[in-house]
């Protein structure tokens, strides 16, 4: 019978089937390879199930250091990368989470949040000015007071959409994923129960839907401290970055690398962060801040691996 994976927790996982009942099953073979978001074919086995196979996944949008590889989700419409104005956030965990959703095909979302902090606010807002500028949709939040407006918005970027949240440790998330998934404690504690593992919302990724139609889905991630992307090669990173991408072609080599290279067309681009924010929308520029995030990423990515 078909169904979708909506947790999963070690080699236990939880099935919805099209009539909106769950079980656990557990995937044949030695490897767990099913992932929150998969599309399955499974059969009853019992109280529980066995997964039979798979089906071809839209998109998988997963992170590679050098020990392992850690996936998120699969057929999934969007990331929503949650940020706050306090904790600062890093704007290289940022880029990175940014360069895996173009390398996956996935649209990405920045969604800023604590809009009453005032000047805090107004600093990070501005630290966002090269991501709106290169096309990503960036939006204001605010989960205390009087912020209903930003949450409407919020949601209506949301709608009949499949969206991974991720996000540092501050910024929110779990208050994000209460407001929008107002029985999600209640979903989380089901199928903590039905794993039989307490440690579920801390450890794996799990799968909410926020409407009785099943149309729009929230999918909570947990947090991390890196993300890494050894699964994308140090000379593909310039066209997953769309700042850097636009000056592609205008390079002297075709093999540039844009660190050294004489009359390289990224390099022209690269201003001050001042620079960038006094300059008119239609003229492209790359920050330093981001160009020096490249410099960084393509040094890691060229690295040999230290198993």
């Amino acid at each position: 019978m078909p169904g979708r994976v909506v947790a999963a927790f070690g080699r236990h996982c939880l099935v919805e089937s099209e009539d909106g009942s769950r079980r656990i099953c557990h995937p044949r073979g030695k490897k767990n390879l099913v992932v929150v978001g998969d599309r399955v074919q499974w059969l009853p086995s019992g109280d529980e199930g066995s997964i039979e196979r798979v089906e071809e996944r839209r998109n998988l949008f997963y992170r590679q250091d050098e020990l392992r590889t850690k996936s998120f989700a699969a057929n999934i419409d969007q990331v929503l990368v949650l940020l706050a104005a306090d904790p600062v956030f890093s704007e290289s965990q940022l880029s990175r989470a940014l360069i895996a959703c173009e390398a996956a095909g996935i649209q990405a979302l920045i969604v800023l949040n604590k809009r009453d902090l005032g000047p805090a606010f107004d600093i990070a807002w501005e630290r966002l000015d090269a991501y709106r500028r290169m096309g990503v949709r960036v939006l204001p939040l605010q989960l205390r007071g009087e912020g209903g407006d930003t949450l409407a918005a919020l949601r209506r970027e949301l709608e009949n959409r499949h969206t991974l949240v991720l996000g540092p440790s501050g910024a929110g998330k779990s208050t994000l994923v209460n407001r929008l998934v107002p029985d999600a404690g209640a979903q989380t504690g089901e199928i903590s129960r039905a794993l039989n593992s307490g440690r579920h919302t801390t450890t794996s990724t799990t799968w909410y839907w926020t409407d009785a139609g099943h149309h729009t889905a929230l999918i909570d991630s947990p947090g991390f401290q890196e993300f890494g992307l050894r699964h994308i090669e140090a000379t593909r990173l310039a066209s997953l970055m769309p700042d850097l991408r636009a000056a592609l072609g205008e390079c002297r080599f075709y093999n540039c690398t844009h660190l050294h290279e004489p009359g390289c067309g990224v390099r022209q681009r690269v201003v001050d962060g001042d620079a960038v924010a006094g300059t008119p929308p239609d003229q492209r520029t790359i920050s330093a801040v981001r160009y020096r995030i490249y410099q960084d990423l393509f040094a890691e990515l060229s690295s040999p691996a230290r198993y």
